[in-house]
């Protein structure tokens, strides 16, 4: 009898420590997820950040046309953003047909990447 009431005291011990780590378990997967999605915000803010330096750099700070290179650099960095409004506003200032309409859709794309960040 004694072992009986032993062995249901060891087994209650362990389903009461079963469910404890199941709880911790789930607690700790779902902080994973918040601080997953907190990185992958902070990640992409850096990722426009970056591309709000160089375009400034490049387009604004140059004070001349800018060059092949520094415009298809440009063009990965805002594809690599994987924002369709940022794209979309790059993609306006990029077919500007005057100096008047370029700095409009600079305007645009600047508060743009504000907003974002």
């Amino acid at each position: 009898m004694k072992i009986k009431i032993i062995i249901v005291v060891i087994v209650l011990a362990l389903v009461a420590g079963n469910i404890f780590f199941a709880v911790k378990y789930f607690s700790a997967a779902k902080e994973l997820t918040l601080v997953q999605a907190v990185n992958a915000e902070k990640q992409k803010s850096r990722k426009i950040l970056e591309f709000n330096k160089q375009f400034i750099e490049e387009v604004l700070g140059g004070g001349k046309e800018v060059n092949f290179e520094a415009r298809l650099k440009l063009e990965n960095s805002v594809r690599a953003l994987n924002d369709e409004e940022i794209l979309s506003d790059w993609q306006n200032f990029t077919k500007s047909k005057d100096a008047a309409e370029a700095q409009t859709n600079v305007l645009i794309l600047l508060k743009a990447l504000a907003n974002k960040m």
